[in-house]
């Protein structure tokens, strides 16, 4: 008989559910899951050498990525200006514009669209504000069926996942697992083979676009000089979304703006070719307002939200305000050592990776939990050399760090080891005497040469790397008598006789 009780079941999976709290423990059934790491070693190699070769091809990227950074720089910096601009450029072309101070107010205007509409079913696109404002769970509750159309978003919600990727969002998912997955829903036995499963999704969600009462999308980008919706896609599904059921409701994020269809055509470039590589994606679409008289297809009403929930709170900061120029390509994604080892279901939020490292703290206000997240990472750098428009994501988390620290949220065990981390390194003598002292401290955890595993805190490095013996004599003491052997004082001069 087990002797884990049910209740202790569910305080675990709340633990577990915890942003920061149970980042430790994700991150350990990850790094357990031996297919999951390769699977996501695999996929961002190959977006990561389809990005190179595509930088290559097209030439001057880093004159495109400083382009692609005034952009946003621009448009963050006068979001008022632009805000007004496309909200009313989409009224004039016959849309609706709701702005949504919190994740609630999203979700509730977008049920009063849905009761008013007597709305059965909506058909979705990729959207990852939806997923942050947890809209499906919502519509569930009154009774509406929300269907994920992007294929991977559908094997998700298939498997009751959240997206691993920010444009993958199956990336820890096989084909056979995939099969498996569609076997149990259908009642079918079906191969691992792509062709007969993205057959059978294609069957599927064809009723769905047809019968769905209400489309929804995401936005890549918001015209302000008309009032236009970008939608980029590689499936189609975005554009059956947008034109087949009789209303169409985009939910985006605020800062997604840019000011003219020029300056979109710089993003789209950048964003294709960042995300996977392509030099542009297979369908983009360019959404102004309802169906007009004469167009062929087209919804009859154009409902667009405009979500805050936290992103106004980054603008006038000096240090997180370029957090809002990200077009989530997921290019940090794919060059970071952490998630390439963990995958995205380890960060515990929507948004995973280097950007949903510092994101996640900054969107929820909550540095002592969600700040957590700064930690996972090797502040490499690398994040900030894959940005298409040079967002300092390393010297962010730095500063989430720091801010957790100046607000006294840290253990106070790390805070006392600092402090005397500090006060030795600051001053000689006890320099030399911890350093000497260290020698002999390590003496009883050495093994072969090495110590191979340390109690804590450093237990956590030796479960997968080992800390090289420190030398009886250091550097310093070589220097010093190397110089004597020279004949040579202290600053290198030599002695006189």
């Amino acid at each position: 008989m087990s002797g884990t009780t049910h209740h202790d079941s569910d305080a675990h999976t709340e633990e577990l559910a915890k942003i920061g709290s149970g980042l430790k423990k994700r991150t350990e059934i990850a790094l357990g899951d031996e297919f999951l790491r390769k699977a996501v070693a695999f996929t961002t190699d190959k977006l990561k050498t389809g990005k190179l070769k595509a930088m290559d091809d097209f030439g001057n990227w880093e004159m495109w990525r400083e382009r692609g950074r005034a952009i946003r720089e621009h448009v963050v910096s006068h979001l008022d200006y632009y805000l007004t601009q496309f909200s009313d450029n989409v009224v004039k072309a016959g849309g609706h514009v709701h702005f949504c101070q919190t994740g609630e107010d999203a979700v509730k205007t977008f049920l009063d669209i849905a009761r008013k509409a007597e709305a059965k079913l909506v058909a979705k696109g990729k959207s990852m504000v939806s997923e942050e404002i947890h809209l499906n769970h919502r519509l569930e509750e009154i009774g509406v069926e929300a269907v994920e159309t992007d294929l991977g978003e559908y094997i998700l919600q298939l498997a009751k996942e959240t997206p691993s990727h920010l444009i993958i969002p199956a990336i820890h998912k096989n084909k056979q697992q995939i099969a498996d997955l569609f076997s149990d829903h259908s009642g079918e036995t079906f191969p691992a083979e792509t062709r007969p499963l993205a057959d059978y999704a294609r069957h599927k969600l064809r009723n769905v676009f047809l019968e769905a009462d209400i489309g929804l999308t995401g936005c890549n980008f918001g015209i302000a000089e008309s009032g236009t919706v970008t939608l980029v896609s590689n499936e189609g599904n975005a554009r059956m979304v947008s034109t087949i059921p009789k209303i169409h409701v985009v939910v985006m994020g605020m800062e997604r703006l840019v000011p003219t269809f020029a300056d979109v055509e710089v993003m789209l470039n950048l964003l294709a070719r960042s995300a996977t590589g392509q030099k542009l994606t297979t369908y983009t679409s360019f959404v102004t307002g309802p169906r007009r008289e004469g167009d062929l297809d087209g919804p009859e009403e154009l409902h667009v939200l405009i979500l805050d929930n936290g992103r106004s709170s980054q603008l006038g900061d000096p240090q997180f305000q370029e957090v809002l120029h990200c077009i989530r390509c997921a290019a940090c994604l794919n060059v970071c050592p952490v998630y390439r080892q963990v995958g995205g279901h380890t960060y515990g939020s929507v948004y995973s990776g280097p950007i949903g490292a510092v994101l996640t703290p900054l969107l929820q206000q909550d540095y002592k939990e969600a700040g957590q997240l700064s930690y996972a990472s090797s502040l490499c750098g690398a994040c900030y050399e894959a940005c298409p428009v040079k967002i300092p994501l390393h010297d962010m988390l730095v500063q989430l760090r720091h801010r957790k620290v100046k607000l006294k949220m840290t253990p106070a065990a790390e805070r006392v080891a600092f402090k005397t981390y500090a006060t030795a390194f600051g001053n000689v003598t006890l320099y030399k005497m911890a350093s000497k002292a260290v020698y002999w401290l390590q003496k009883p955890l050495l093994r072969k040469g090495a110590i191979r595993r340390a109690p804590a805190p450093l237990s956590g490095w030796t479960q997968s790397r080992f800390l090289p013996m420190k030398p009886k004599q250091s550097f310093r003491d070589r220097w010093e008598k190397l110089q004597q052997e020279l004949g040579e004082d202290k600053n290198g001069k030599e002695r006189r006789p």
